[in-house]
């Protein structure tokens, strides 16, 4: 019996739009594994025999993208979990105490299904459980597609378990968003390159408020209850379950409308919880509190 193919490589070499291509022309099945890149301590010449860069071999694994002839079906990160209750949730689907009662009771349960009780229990319907994972599908590859230098192993012929939804998706039009997206997240790079500044609600924002007509998305208004001044973009992105390019997008839109502003980090204390803990949920200072309900008012 003939082994599976296998492609391997670094996005060094073989950027990710290259690579959809690629599996879009040979209309392939199979998984694509990306890995975090470790340095072996070698180095690599390049084409020109003058350029060198450090060689990587595959680590610990960031995502893995499954295709059926050609198509997308599938995709997740590593870093953030892929139930279907968290998918949904983070759709606006469900909201949190419903995400919360799912996950505490449904937790080892199988996407398909969860699916069906979902459904039957009208919580969902077929369509808003279609939307939503391809949604989470899409937002995970136009992720990846940001990353430079990772190690990769394409499986031909692997596929996702079979308890998970799967929603196939041409790749042409993926690539092509793909390519918009890059000169959009260059500007973002750009105007944001630190995430480990927090964000502050302005102090005397009465003016502002009263000329902005303010109409926040789900995902905006789960960054803005995160919003304290002390909670860094970094640990709001981790946890509202989002990617770096997700996060920078929602905060760029808040400050372009001046509805927050940036702090810059604070000088390193000794922590009396773990760093990444982020604090929810905290009591506010009156203006803080009053800004909340003029947003909510207009």
């Amino acid at each position: 019996m003939a082994r599976p193919r296998q492609l391997k490589g670094t996005l060094q070499d073989l950027h990710t739009t290259q690579l959809l291509h690629l599996i879009n022309l040979a209309k392939k099945t199979g998984t694509l594994r990306l890995y975090e890149g470790v340095p072996t301590g070698r180095e690599i010449t390049m084409g020109d025999g003058e350029t060198k860069r450090p060689e990587l071999q595959p680590g610990a694994e960031r995502a893995r993208v499954a295709f059926r002839e050609g198509k997308l079906i599938h995709a997740r990160l590593t870093s953030q979990s892929d139930h279907l209750a968290t998918v949904l949730h983070k759709a606006g689907k469900l909201n949190d105490e419903q995400h919360r009662i799912i996950l505490s009771k449904a937790a080892h349960a199988s996407d398909k299904a969860l699916a069906l009780l979902l459904i039957n229990a009208n919580y969902v319907s077929q369509a808003d459980i279609i939307q939503s994972v391809q949604r989470y599908t899409l937002e995970v590859v136009y992720d990846i597609a940001t990353w430079t230098k990772e190690p990769f192993i394409f499986e031909e012929g692997e596929q996702p378990p079979p308890d998970k939804i799967t929603v196939p998706i041409d790749l042409e039009n993926v690539i092509i968003e793909m390519i918009r997206r890059d000169s959009r997240d260059k500007m973002l790079l750009e105007a944001l390159p630190n995430l480990d500044f927090a964000l502050r609600f302005p102090e005397s924002p009465a003016e502002k408020f009263a000329k902005v007509k303010v109409q926040l998305s789900v995902e905006e208004w789960r960054v803005v209850s995160f919003i304290n001044g002390k909670n860094t973009i970094r640990q709001i992105a981790r946890a509202c379950n989002m990617t770096e390019m997700g996060i920078r997008q929602i905060v760029y839109g808040l400050l372009s409308a001046g509805l927050v502003e940036l702090v810059k980090p604070a000088a390193p204390e000794a922590p009396k919880r773990r760093p990444s803990q982020i604090t929810a949920n905290m009591p506010q200072r009156p203006v803080i509190n009053k800004l909340i309900d003029r947003i909510r008012s207009l």
